[in-house]
């Protein structure tokens, strides 16, 4: 792994930043209402990053370009929804990030190149069957080796509940 830069968002000049990783699945959106909210408190800043899956079937066929494309245009949407959600719901605009290729090479890119995000935000699933594909792919990987501490916000929480503990 290569080294991190040192974090600076504590120094004169420089915001921290919460980094939320965005999917499509719903526990998503809890993970974005928690990290705007404690954006807003904080007077800090949200960083909303999108990983697209490069697609790797196709290559050959010549529409691999057009595939990545077309991912890229989708997260970028849904970016775009939880950007205004969240202008809305706490007056936060978030950077977004739209990125293609490995998940959690990925993240560990962003937080090398943005030396003033001070955590990763998570959202996980309720469910009986595990916290979600997010989380587990993370937590099973690469979660200690993030230089950021890593915040997991429960699916099953209301907004209400959030908002309370977002301070």
């Amino acid at each position: 792994m290569t080294e991190m830069k040192r974090r600076r968002s504590y120094e004169p000049g420089h915001r921290l930043k919460f980094m939320v990783l965005v999917d499509e699945t719903p526990e998503c959106d809890r993970a974005v209402h928690f990290a705007v909210r404690r954006a807003a408190r904080l007077n800090a800043r949200v960083v909303m990053l999108a990983v697209a899956e490069p697609p790797d079937t196709l290559e050959w066929l010549g529409v691999g370009e057009a595939m990545r494309a077309e991912a890229e245009a989708e997260v970028r949407e849904r970016l775009e929804h939880l950007a205004a959600t969240a202008r809305q719901a706490a007056g936060v605009d978030p950077e977004i990030v739209v990125r293609t290729g490995a998940r959690a090479d990925e993240i560990l890119r962003l937080i090398r190149d943005d030396e003033d995000i001070g955590f990763l935000v998570l959202g996980a699933a309720a469910g009986t069957e595990g916290p979600g594909p997010l989380v587990s792919s993370i937590a099973g990987r690469a979660a200690g080796t993030f230089p950021v501490p890593v915040v997991i916000v429960p699916g099953a929480l209301s907004e209400a509940e959030i908002t309370a503990l977002a301070g």
